[in-house]
């Protein structure tokens, strides 16, 4: 009885966000080099380890084959709520930055492993640091009591050139001297950037500026008139890609809800069949789940 209700207040509103486009980024394909890993490909592309290993499940991530084509996911819905600042979604392991003028622009970032987890909320810049020092925190020594108390500037420090410190005490966006340590769950909360992307976002960012973290498997979003999903395994499943397994579908993700009111008026066009597709395959790339023909839509049902 719910959907049914859902059903008809979708059909009862409006689809304002269907002029809107929030789908940035191309897909394409790369060829493998001589001695290309995926690792490789995913930074040359500016991509993340776990999203590239979801795009191409049957390519052995160190030996992909040299002249092999793999798809490299980089067109992304952009997040829901308040785009405004950085935010940061830690299902897809990616950070988006909203400057108030200009387009939004997104990078692979490495986030908390199980036990440290990246918290969510909100927060903002506190300050800013070109060639940081790091000191480890204490659970950090705790873990490694061989860590010397500070680790000065340069090639040996894991926080790499350029840090953004969070509101959040012991919590910052900052380089690494671990680039394959990029779309993974490696840290202990802080949110790693590969060195050229940090290079580039440093400037960007004034003290002050706006931070969100979300943890949010899927995303809804228009472009060119067609509604898109875009789902992702859960933060823990990160850990079963990386080690060579595909996430298995999440029993408890209902994405009947959120499309509805995502499509509006335009519910008749939803092809379900593919919405169930994203929601089992959970491999993080956008899928267009409208037709351009309402003709189909008669027998589906969500």
């Amino acid at each position: 009885m719910r959907r049914v209700w859902l059903l008809l207040a979708a059909l009862l509103a409006g689809t304002p966000a269907a002029q809107a486009d929030d789908l940035i980024g191309v897909r394409h394909y790369a060829f493998v080099g001589d001695e290309d890993t995926l690792l490789d490909i995913a930074r040359r592309y500016d991509v993340g380890y776990v999203e590239m290993r979801l795009a191409n499940p049957d390519v052995d991530p160190w030996l992909p084959g040299e002249g092999r084509a793999v798809l490299v996911p980089a067109d992304h819905v952009l997040p829901p709520g308040t785009r405004r600042g950085i935010v940061i979604n830690l299902a897809e392991l990616r950070l988006y930055y909203f400057p108030r003028d200009g387009l939004p622009v997104s990078f692979p970032i490495g986030i908390g492993r199980e036990g440290y987890e990246t918290p969510t909320g909100r927060t903002t810049v506190a300050r800013k640091r070109e060639h940081p020092q790091w000191v480890p925190t204490a659970s950090e020594r705790a873990e490694n009591p061989e860590l010397p108390t500070l680790v000065p500037a340069g090639p040996d420090n894991p926080m790499g050139d350029y840090a953004l410190y969070l509101g959040w005490s012991g919590y910052a966006i900052h380089g690494t001297n671990k680039p394959f340590s990029i779309g993974r769950r490696g840290s202990h909360g802080c949110i790693r950037m590969y060195p050229e992307d940090v290079a580039r976002l440093y400037p960007l960012i004034a003290r002050g500026t706006p931070v969100t973290v979300i943890d949010q498997p899927y995303k809804l979003g228009w472009h060119d008139g067609e509604l898109y999903v875009e789902v992702h395994p859960p933060q823990h499943a990160a850990d079963v890609v990386e080690e060579g397994d595909m996430p298995t579908a999440d029993a408890d993700l209902d994405l009947v809800a959120p499309v509805l009111e995502a499509a509006g008026k335009d519910v008749v066009r939803v092809d379900w069949q593919r919405v169930e597709k994203a929601r089992t395959e959970q491999n993080g790339m956008p899928l267009a789940i409208t037709r351009r023909s309402a003709e189909p839509a008669v027998a589906q049902t969500p």
